[in-house]
């Protein structure tokens, strides 16, 4: 095994790691503008107002996309782990 199959293994894996992330990130990074704007109007500042929608959104994503997550990672693992553990 070179390093440019390791560098190349690495790069795969941090490019997975930004596709799962992305929708759990896209969605909270969303809810918090939406809810800061809120704030800011309505001059509310109570910070359980911006934890509990954050983390109830986030949880129903990630419930929304795990099908999504677990394709990815077992595409990745059939087609680049497992062939370079048994030999190939």
């Amino acid at each position: 095994m070179d390093e440019n199959l390791i560098f190349d293994l690495v790069r795969q894996a941090l490019w997975i790691a930004v596709r799962m992330s992305a929708p759990l990130l896209a969605v909270a990074l969303m809810t918090g503008v939406l809810i800061g704007l809120f704030q800011a109007l309505t001059s509310v500042q109570e910070m359980t107002l911006t934890f509990v929608p954050k983390v109830g959104l986030m949880l129903a994503v990630f419930w929304v996309s795990m099908s999504f997550m677990t394709a990815i990672l077992s595409s990745f693992f059939t087609d680049a782990i497992i062939p370079l553990v048994g030999g190939g």
